[in-house]
């Protein structure tokens, strides 16, 4: 399709939860987990939820579709939304169609990224979003849902059937969902969105295209400048797409290495720059084959090494993540951007 808008309603027959299951997967609805039937009346409620939200869309790529709201809300019910989950869902779609953030590329490549999505501010807690302990993991609904819903309509609104338009080699868990909140409470910094020019009080999301968390685990270091000699040596990965230094990445500490660092005056500002400077990939782990590569790309070492972020500010800190000594790194596609979005809510 382009350019064209999605119909309004669709007919789809009663049928027991068996049928559905089977329907929904001959359409290619279906993430391969079972859906919720979208019917008038949940999807009517999840409308309502986003009359603060009025500001029309863009199309969605691959199919160059103009969603309707219903559509929108058809698959946020289908994710097993809350109604109050979706002006959540509706700012993180608003996120990863901004240009810089490179919704086609990262649909189309073979990399294994996904839509990350990290949320600022009171709705963490008025919808229950886990931010400490098993974040990225599996037991809340509001974590699970949101992510599925933006990946539920990137698939059947946007059009990035898996095999089709999502040419991902190997994809990861995180194309089911990776939604997660940052834990402010627990952060010696100022929280994210209030780094990035909003107010402490907004509620904001984060969307980058990005592989799933990796774990860094310090248990010996006890000082900021042991942890973060151990994190730039794992984020300096001549394998992972960010060795191409095109695009940001987030360190995510966990509360306990966040605390030490602050207490040894590590600001937000000097972690960055730390990890620019020291998180690079030695020159001699690059085969020559990539190197020639990088060469034609304008990618050029610098004093024997290659730098794995553009710039400082594209080194991304937040806090998240319960008791235990370890942090994350979340590498992104390359070609892409961090973009935040305020959650427009109803009223």
């Amino acid at each position: 399709m382009s350019d064209t808008t999605e119909a309004e309603l669709l007919d789809i027959p009663d049928m027991d939860p068996d049928a559905w299951a089977e329907y929904v997967e001959a359409q290619g609805w279906t993430d391969g987990l079972p859906l919720v039937p979208p019917a008038e009346a949940a999807v009517a409620r999840m409308l309502e939820s986003a009359r603060g939200d009025n500001e029309p869309f863009p199309t969605i790529t691959p199919r160059q579709v103009t969603p309707t709201l219903k559509s929108l809300a058809a698959n946020a019910v289908m994710a097993g939304c809350r109604p109050e989950y979706f002006p959540v869902v509706l700012a993180a779609l608003r996120g990863v169609l901004v240009a810089d953030y490179n919704l086609h590329g990262t649909l189309a490549t073979t990399h294994s990224c996904a839509p990350m999505v990290m949320v600022n501010g009171p709705l963490r807690q008025a919808l229950n979003i886990n931010c400490g302990s098993n974040c990225f993991g599996q037991g809340w609904r509001a974590n699970a849902a949101i992510g599925r819903a933006l990946q539920l309509i990137l698939n059947n609104v946007g059009g990035a059937k898996p095999g089709v338009m999502d040419r991902s080699t190997f994809g990861s868990p995180a194309k089911y969902t990776f939604c997660f909140g940052e834990n402010e409470e627990e952060s010696p910094f100022a929280p994210y969105h209030a780094r990035h020019g909003f107010d402490a009080g907004d509620s904001v999301v984060t969307v980058m295209s990005a592989e799933p968390n990796h774990n860094l685990n310090d248990h010996g270091s006890t000082s900021g400048l042991g942890l973060l000699t151990t994190f730039a040596g794992a984020i300096a990965s001549p394998a992972a797409n960010t060795v191409y230094g095109k695009g940001p990445y987030f360190i995510i500490f966990g509360p306990e290495h966040a605390a030490t660092l602050a207490r040894d005056a590590w600001t937000v500002e000097k972690i960055q720059h730390f990890l620019y400077e020291k998180a690079r990939v030695p020159l001699f782990q690059v085969s020559k084959e990539n190197q020639r590569m990088y060469e034609e790309s304008g990618h050029l070492p610098e004093d024997g090494f290659y730098k794995v972020a553009p710039t400082p500010d594209d080194i991304h800190v937040a806090v998240a993540g319960g008791a235990g000594k370890h942090s994350a790194w979340v590498p992104s596609f390359g070609g892409t951007a961090a973009i935040s979005v305020r959650v427009k809510q109803p009223g």
